[in-house]
């Protein structure tokens, strides 16, 4: 099927035309529920050939060939009263939660709601998404493209970026943290799936080659998200990834557990996440955490809960913003708990522009390793490629760009031996580090100092020189104090 971004449209210009829709977020909410049931029921088409005995968790009246397959079938008002007073109560309400794949749909639809009022505006939007097989490869891999315009189209909503990180930045990951088939694999902030769905092709396409190995693969995939729209997308994306019953995609806030209420069952192998940063959560939430930790920055909860969640020889990786690198107080803290009980083995200094249009903050990836403490942080600065000044929407970060990086990484089983320090790369020991107190916004010492006129950047340098010059003047006070009372 050619043309997905004018299909998408035309179902937007025939949404925009209901007085039930407001505003780009109800539109794409009310379009990923109607995609889910249609990719369910595709998918459920597909089963049926290949299980004897497949029986589907919905009543045979609300799966989607039914009701909204034939291009001539119920409409108008009928079709209004069918979706409001028996699809929705039934799919919220009213299905077995014993099935797996039952509770998989009442999942997307506890929080979902039917916002067009129109049933005849509604026909029109089923018509054109039914004209999507999502059993063919192609239509398959055109859900990968609807599901970047959605993305998209958030990011007009204003709330894209946080649960969105490039591509190129979640395949970079996966491949350097390297998760095994039977390896437990978490995202505790797990946005539309793009982290997972990348772990997914990584085992796929290495190790599993027999029924019983994909087996394996889906039992390993687990993943939290708190926002209903993202949870919806992921739900859907896992489903499109082979993944038949997500459950192990909750839809929750993984902070809002006490800390030590994960236990050792709790414990995973591998975490990759990008958590949402430059976010506060609401009020209470930081009681979950000991008091040396209480903060109400999202990110900082999250990587405190990271920490505690990885089984011993389990490696992470995440996205932070420089905030974090330089921040102080209860961010001095969580780095030392993080030195002390990790292996935070490499930064990578990512260049601006990353995430742009999402956001302009400057980010970096983390990679540590728990049960062993840091002796060395090797950074890398991630230069832009040839000929490119900046990252935007028609000219995005690519894969590609990291191959100097995955040569250079060598193993951490011989203690990273092999790298060498280059323009690029450059180590600092943990004495270094405790004696700037944590502060890892460690620039490249390869690279003259460069004048920069980023607002980000010259608040930092003036907080900085603020502090430096409280620091003296606090000692001149202390001498001047000490030379009165010796006088």
């Amino acid at each position: 099927m050619s043309n997905v971004s004018g299909i998408i449209k035309s179902i937007q210009d025939i949404m925009r035309k209901d007085v039930g829709v407001d505003g780009d977020a109800q539109r794409i909410s009310q379009l990923v529920w109607m995609f889910f049931l249609k990719i369910f029921d595709d998918r459920e088409s597909e089963l049926e050939l290949t299980e004897d005995e497949y029986k589907s968790p919905l009543p045979g009246h609300l799966r989607w060939r039914n009701w909204a397959a034939n291009a001539e079938g119920i409409t108008g008002d009928e079709l209004s009263d069918f979706v409001n007073l028996q699809l929705f109560p039934t799919l919220k309400d009213k299905l077995n939660l014993q099935n797996a794949r039952a509770q998989v749909v009442h999942n997307v639809f506890e929080d979902a709601y039917n916002y067009m009022k129109s049933g005849t505006l509604m026909r029109q939007v089923i018509n054109k998404i039914s004209e999507i097989d999502f059993n063919t490869k192609n239509d398959r891999h055109t859900f990968g493209t609807i599901y970047e315009q959605i993305l998209k189209d958030l990011q007009s909503a204003g709330n894209a970026g946080e649960f969105y990180t490039p591509r190129a930045v979640t395949t970079f990951i996966v491949d350097r943290v390297a998760p095994q088939l039977e390896e437990l694999v978490l995202d505790p902030a797990t946005g539309t799936g793009g982290f997972l769905t990348n772990v997914i092709e990584y085992k796929r396409d290495r190790f599993v080659h027999t029924a019983a190995d994909e087996l394996l693969l889906q039992s390993t995939i687990h993943g939290v998200e708190k926002k209903t729209l993202p949870h919806m997308l992921c739900t859907t994306n896992m489903i499109l990834h082979g993944i038949d019953t997500p459950t192990n995609i909750r839809h929750d806030n993984t902070l809002s557990r006490p800390l030590r209420d994960y236990g050792p069952k709790d414990r995973v192998h591998v975490i990759v996440t990008n958590p949402p940063f430059g976010r506060m959560e609401e009020d209470g939430i930081e009681n979950n955490f000991p008091a040396t930790f209480r903060t109400r920055e999202t990110a900082d909860l999250f990587l405190t809960l990271i920490i505690h969640l990885l089984k011993p020889h389990g490696r992470a990786a995440l996205v932070l913003p420089d905030g974090f690198l330089f921040g102080e107080g209860i961010k001095t803290r969580i780095k030392e708990k993080l030195f002390e009980e990790c292996n935070l083995h490499t930064i990578v200094r990512l260049p601006n522009g990353v995430f742009s249009p999402y956001t302009g903050i400057k980010t970096n990836l983390l990679f540590f390793t728990k049960g062993k403490p840091t002796e060395t942080v090797w950074y890398y600065e991630h230069p832009y490629p040839d000929g490119v000044k900046s990252y935007n929407k028609t000219k995005p970060m690519r894969f590609e760009e990291f191959q100097p990086e995955i040569v250079w990484w060598g193993s951490e089983a011989d203690g990273f031996a092999a790298r060498v320090e280059d323009d690029q790369a450059w180590k600092v020991s943990l004495d270094d580090i405790k004696a700037r107190n944590y502060n890892l916004d460690i620039k490249n010492p390869h690279i003259d100092e460069q004048i920069s006129h980023e607002p980000d950047e010259l608040l930092k340098k003036y907080q900085e020189q603020q502090e430096s010059i409280g620091n003296l003047r606090n000692r001149l006070k202390a001498i001047i104090g000490e030379a009165l009372n010796t006088g």
